[in-house]
């Protein structure tokens, strides 16, 4: 499983792992397409390995046993995991975001 999230999580500069209905999953999509990001999102409720990924990408935001939060949303830029939601905010916050979009292509401002 490690494997296809490491193949769907480099497919473009930015990809969002999420859930249908998840208000914070929203939140980080709209932001990104507040910012022109045009990010690849996979919503793990309608994948057919959906359950699979969430505990791989669970295990990758935590640790190896999976637990400590919620593994959605997940975001990837340039093919390397950024985090969720606390995460992505707090780098849009300090003015840190903006530039990694960047250097992974994602933005041509």
């Amino acid at each position: 499983m490690a494997e296809r999230v490491a193949r769907l999580a480099s497919e473009r500069a930015v990809v969002v792992f999420t859930k249908s209905g998840c208000c914070m999953c929203t939140t980080v999509t709209t932001l990104l397409g507040e910012l022109a990001v045009s990010a690849a999102v996979h919503e793990l409720d309608k994948e057919p390995l959906g359950k699979e990924m969430e505990r791989e990408l669970a295990r990758r935001l935590y640790g190896s046993g999976g637990r400590g939060g919620p593994a959605v949303p997940a975001v990837f830029i340039g093919g390397n995991l950024v985090g969720g939601t606390s995460k992505v905010m707090a780098m849009h916050l300090k003015g840190e975001l903006v530039p990694m979009l960047k250097s992974a292509g994602a933005l041509w401002l």
